[in-house]
């Protein structure tokens, strides 16, 4: 399953990346994120490795980033492995004037095990809509940082 999403924040580019580049700003836009934590790789670098808790309500979700392509502040891409699914994200900011940034995000998931494979058939939609949920926190908090 493939779709994109896109936002304008209205905030230089610059100032954008610096608030995304940051994790310790994660909790504040990822709702129920509860850590976020180094395993191995330079921080923020290609190959990086960091594994990421979520309260989802119902009990935890883990999952593990792996950095694939860090370019800021033009490119920022990974995969996010859990149980059940994969998923690379590509991200790509971009000026729209001096006091603008247009983010926009292309994601692949791909589902092994009945449960997620079900889900990801059924209500393709409610991956695409959590996905833009995150974009919109993420404008919100750093509109409201400056």
């Amino acid at each position: 399953m493939k779709y994109s999403n896109e936002i304008i924040i209205d905030l230089p580019r610059k100032r954008v990346i610096e608030l995304f580049d940051n994790s310790d700003n994660m909790p504040k836009w990822q709702k129920g994120l509860k850590s976020f934590v180094h395993l191995r790789g330079e921080p923020g670098k290609v190959g990086a490795k960091s594994k990421m808790v979520y309260d989802m309500g119902r009990g935890d979700m883990e999952m593990i980033e792996t950095i694939t392509v860090n370019n800021l502040p033009d490119e920022f891409c990974g995969t996010y492995e859990a149980k059940g699914a994969w998923n690379e994200m590509k991200n790509y900011f971009y000026d729209v004037n001096e006091s603008q940034t247009k983010w926009v995000s292309h994601s692949e998931f791909k589902f092994s095990g009945i449960m997620m494979r079900v889900m990801g058939f059924l209500m393709p939609g409610s991956f695409k809509k959590q996905s833009m949920k995150f974009m919109v926190a993420f404008k919100e908090f750093v509109e409201s940082e400056d």
